[in-house]
C-alpha cells in the first residue's frame, strides 16, 4: 500500500469522497453531519492523503490545521469492501506521524454517536484518543462524539 498527498483532482478520489459524503449524509440529521465537500478540502489549512494498493484507490484521510498546534482529523474513509484490512489504521498512523513531524501538539476529531460508528471509535480509542467536549466551532450534539489525543 502506498499513501500519497492528493490534490483531489482525480476521478477516483472524487468518487470516493462522493461515496463518503453520501454515506455520512444518509446516517443522521443533516445538521449533525460535518463531512466536508471536496471543494472545502482544498483549503491551505488542510492536508489530504489517499491510500492505494495494486493501482486501486482504497481510502483517504485529512488533517485540518486549527492553529495553536491543534489539528483535526477529517474525511477518514475506506471503501466498504476494503474495511477490516488495516487500511484506516495505516492512514491514521500516517496522519499522526505527519502531525508530530510538523509541530502539532494535539489531534481531535468528531465522529458519529450511532452504532454504525463503533468501529471508527474503537480505531481511535486503540490509538489513545479519549472522549472530550466539543472543540473548535463544534457544539454539543447527541449525534456526535468528540475525541482528542496529545501527541
Amino acid at each position: 500500500m502506498k499513501i500519497i498527498e492528493d490534490d483531489l483532482s482525480g476521478d477516483e478520489i472524487r468518487h470516493l469522497l462522493q461515496t463518503h459524503f453520501d454515506l455520512m449524509r444518509s446516517q443522521g440529521p443533516i445538521e449533525s453531519c460535518h463531512v466536508l465537500p471536496i471543494e472545502d478540502l482544498k483549503t491551505p489549512s488542510i492536508k489530504f492523503w489517499s491510500i492505494w494498493g495494486d493501482g486501486a484507490l482504497l481510502g483517504c484521510g485529512a488533517l485540518k490545521d486549527l492553529g495553536g498546534g491543534h489539528g483535526e482529523i477529517k474525511s477518514m474513509h475506506v471503501y466498504q469492501n476494503m474495511r477490516g484490512k488495516g487500511i484506516s489504521r495505516k492512514i491514521l498512523m500516517h496522519i499522526i506521524s505527519y502531525a508530530k513531524q510538523n509541530g502539532f501538539e494535539k489531534l481531535s476529531l468528531e465522529t458519529g454517536s450511532f452504532d454504525k460508528f463503533i468501529p471508527a471509535r474503537k480505531l481511535y480509542e486503540s490509538f489513545g484518543f479519549e472522549y472530550c467536549e466539543p472543540f473548535g466551532d463544534y457544539v454539543k450534539d447527541p449525534n456526535s462524539v468528540f475525541m482528542t489525543k496529545a501527541i
